[in-house]
């Protein structure tokens, strides 16, 4: 069985006979899920949002009236893109990535990007916006699909197509790095690492990657005293429990206190002051204290979902360039919901990661739902 996965994951899958309806199931459970979680993002935001925009704004509509509006905009760009050939979208990969990495260059120049917390992740266009992470993920999705896809190319680490991978994500591995966004930084490597196995390279290959890669990972994490502090008070949050264990501690409380079925929607008590950044990173604890039990394993069964139905999509794709968009998209939502949600829980260190399709972030709702759709789209081909 191990042996036939790796000969069908190397060698590119053969034309499977259509199975009447099941590309249809594919996409309706994907599409369910996914709009499921966006529903109940909006509902969670507009909770966690209301009361610290009451007291700040003067309405509690302000951040829940931008979430909506960029929840139409990533449904159109999702739905464009299901009914779009994806194939079309291999001539972009190229100028993708070349624009996506000068785009993470200008947030370094002072004039142009913004600087929040000491950290230089966003650019200002107009009265929006623009975080060029975001769109790196898809760039970087569509650029090594690309290559690792095309025919007649050894997947060797010294050969062109797979060592033009592995330099652009060197390269923009390490802008992210400097921003600094190490979360980031982490998810962007993973979804190189799923396309990458799924490209049928030999795993003594992939194995020698990870592990460069984790050690890599590891050194420049403690490199920086912030994020050290941020591992230790991981470790030991009530060691300093009024600055670098606050968060995880308040985090606990509140997922503590939606015990089986939650307090109640809009009775959460941690958005009260007490949860920074409640409607962002912190939303799936607000969740587990509003809903619950029920509510956030609800959350986790939905992504669990999208995991499993996106990965059998990805090894029914009808060719290897849609095997590895999806696969590459199935993982970025996968690992950032797993980096977001552990950190929430006090299993890993706070990183700012939003939680698809539920955080507040008009940049990360935009160009998930863009991936989505094409997702979506080799979902509606698959055997």
């Amino acid at each position: 069985m191990v042996s036939s996965l790796r000969d069908r994951l190397g060698k590119g899958l053969p034309q499977p006979k259509k199975a009447p309806g099941s590309s249809n199931t594919r996409f309706l459970i994907l599409g369910t899920a996914g709009i499921v979680l966006c529903m109940l993002g909006i509902l969670m935001v507009f909770s966690a949002s209301s009361v610290n925009d009451l007291e700040t704004y003067d309405s509690a509509w302000h951040h829940i009236r931008r979430q909506v509006v960029w929840f139409l905009l990533g449904l159109s760009a999702c739905i464009f893109l299901i009914r779009i050939d994806y194939h079309r979208l291999r001539s972009l990969s190229q100028v993708s990535v070349w624009i996506s990495g000068g785009l993470l260059l200008l947030v370094f120049i002072p004039e142009i990007g913004i600087k929040v917390g000491g950290a230089s992740r966003w650019i200002a266009v107009g009265p929006l916006t623009v975080q060029p992470s975001e769109i790196t993920k898809l760039a970087i999705i569509l650029f090594s699909a690309d290559l690792l896809s095309r025919k007649g190319q050894e997947l060797s680490i010294t050969k062109y197509p797979l060592k033009t991978v592995l330099l652009v994500t060197t390269g923009i591995s390490a802008l992210l790095v400097l921003e600094p966004d190490y979360g980031t930084t982490l998810i962007f490597l993973s979804i190189v690492g799923a396309i990458i196995i799924f490209a049928g390279t030999q795993m003594r290959k992939v194995m020698q990657l990870i592990g460069v890669g984790l050690f890599s990972a590891a050194s420049v994490g403690m490199l920086a005293s912030y994020r050290r502090e941020r591992l230790f008070g991981l470790l030991n949050p009530w060691e300093d429990p009024q600055d670098l264990g606050w968060q995880t501690i308040q985090s606990g409380a509140a997922i503590a206190n939606g015990g089986i079925s939650g307090v109640g929607l809009g009775e959460s008590r941690a958005k009260w002051g007490w949860l920074p950044e409640a409607h962002t990173d912190f939303i799936y604890a607000i969740i587990s204290e509003e809903i619950g039990f029920i509510g956030s394993f609800l959350v986790i069964a939905l992504y669990m979902i999208i995991g499993f139905t996106g990965l059998s999509t990805a090894l029914k794709a009808p060719d290897v360039f849609g095997r590895l968009l999806a696969a590459g998209i199935t993982l970025w939502i996968m690992s950032q919901a797993f980096v977001n949600i552990a950190a929430v829980l006090g299993l890993f260190p706070i990183t700012g990661i939003t939680l698809p399709f539920l955080s507040f972030g008009g940049n990360s709702l935009l160009w998930t739902l863009s991936a989505y759709g094409i997702l979506l789209n080799i979902a509606r081909q698959t055997a």
